[in-house]
């Protein structure tokens, strides 16, 4: 693709998200979605592979689907209550409407349908941009209308999500369909607490955002998609595979990595909050994720490759390693001993 052509879009992507994060007013927030979802879409489809275009038409007509609910959403709200604000979201019905285009934006469950295979047609970079940067602004939209949402309604989406994104990764050989089912189950974490503790979610998604960068980074620099792939790359970068195993396990919630934090304080206010049976039930769900996440750090440093294999092995070589991977896989394992000082900025 054109640099420039490049710098536009993520320029767009940018400016998308900020307007969508920073608005009071529904069609400006509306605006920014569409300027996002317009700009990531030529850099999903940029390979011009059949797989990349059918995965930016599904990308597309899903998103259209869900901008048009967000609008219908909000004209709902006017029509019946006069306010075009995003915090003065009171109707019933425009509350359930806007819950379901939220859920098709984010990619909970049951509008999960579209993001692994979008994930998998797209690049490793497009990929990282669509499971971090996309999600910020309906998370944003969800943290401003938290307290006029139905919390049955998200509890249950919260507890499916978890269950069948750990449920449905468990059997994928492709890299890039298990961090989509990962990032699934993530948000079923998130959303399950917006209502009780809405700065949490955001916690969550930072830390969550962090460690999916590192991981996503490193499978671009070792250049693996698949799990059989992954297995060659311990000959080529021992350092960096051991970094991505601990980054694996702190995606999984493991502690004392980074991602048991988030899952710690979730537990811990679901509990105050009289729901002992929802924190049980995700915290018995998330085994589910443990299974593949331990998949995939197994396959990367613990199994040698048969000598009979299918594919080119990977050459050795002595390129550095970026000082942004180095940085992210670090604090991606290393956080939780702040934990303490991060409790007290929430």
């Amino acid at each position: 693709m054109n640099p420039q052509a490049k710098l536009i879009f993520t320029i767009s992507l940018l400016m998308g998200t900020t307007i969508t994060i920073s608005s009071n007013h529904w069609v400006m927030a509306w605006a920014g979605l569409e300027i996002n979802t317009l700009a990531i879409l030529p850099l999903i489809s940029k390979s011009h592979h059949p797989r990349a275009i059918e995965a930016a038409t599904k990308y597309f007509l899903t998103q259209a689907a869900a901008s048009a609910l967000v609008l219908f959403s909000s004209m709902t709200n006017a029509w019946y209550t006069g306010q075009w604000d995003i915090t003065q979201l009171t109707h019933p019905t425009s509350c359930l409407v806007l819950t379901t285009a939220i859920a098709m934006k984010l990619g909970l469950v049951p509008f999960h349908f579209w993001f692994p295979e979008v994930l998998q047609g797209s690049s490793l970079t497009t990929g990282l941009l669509l499971s971090t940067i996309m999600k910020l602004p309906p998370i944003a939209l969800l943290y401003m209308t938290s307290n006029t949402l139905n919390p049955t309604l998200l509890t249950s989406m919260a507890i499916l999500s978890a269950a069948l994104g750990g449920w449905m990764g468990l059997n994928q050989t492709q890299i890039r369909k298990i961090l989509a089912f990962s990032s699934i189950s993530h948000l079923g974490w998130m959303t399950i607490i917006i209502i009780y503790n809405p700065k949490l979610t955001l916690l969550n998604f930072y830390l969550y955002a962090l460690m999916t960068t590192a991981v996503f980074l490193t499978l671009n620099s070792i250049n693996a998609l698949k799990l059989s792939t992954l297995m060659t790359t311990w000959t080529k970068t021992p350092a960096l595979s051991a970094m991505l195993f601990l980054t694996l396990l702190s995606l999984a919630g493991l502690p004392p990595l980074t991602g048991f934090l988030p899952k710690w304080l979730i537990i811990q206010e679901l509990t105050k909050q009289n729901m002992a049976l929802a924190a049980v039930a995700l915290s018995i769900l998330s085994l589910l994720g443990l299974f593949f996440y331990l998949r995939l750090a197994y396959c990367a440093t613990i199994t040698l490759p048969p000598h009979t294999t299918n594919h080119m092995k990977l050459w050795h070589t002595s390129k550095p390693t970026s000082s942004s991977i180095s940085i992210l896989t670090t604090v991606s394992a290393t956080l939780l001993p702040i934990s303490p000082l991060i409790s007290t900025m929430i």
